[in-house]
């Protein structure tokens, strides 16, 4: 969940850390980014419900912090692994 952008150092990296981790633990990981502002206008099951794990990029101020609070509170009431940056 976050706004990407991709002169933003810390998003390329994100992508980088989670793929290396990824490649030494023999796991697939399929990332995709999630804009705040859609979480906001989306009904939040529905935006995120198919992800098995949630990651809260950096780089606050996001363009919709209540889509960014709602993703966070899915992830936390859902039970689904999340971490944020």
């Amino acid at each position: 969940m976050g706004d990407f952008n991709a002169s933003f150092e810390t998003h390329r990296a994100t992508d980088d850390a989670l793929k290396h981790a990824a490649d030494v633990l023999s796991a697939t990981v399929e990332i995709e980014w999630i804009a705040t502002p859609e979480i906001e206008r989306t009904p939040v099951d529905t935006a995120l419900r198919r992800f098995h794990a949630l990651w809260c990029a950096p780089a606050s101020p996001y363009r919709s912090m209540i889509g960014a609070l709602e993703g966070i509170r899915f992830a936390r009431e859902s039970g689904r692994p999340f971490f944020g940056t």
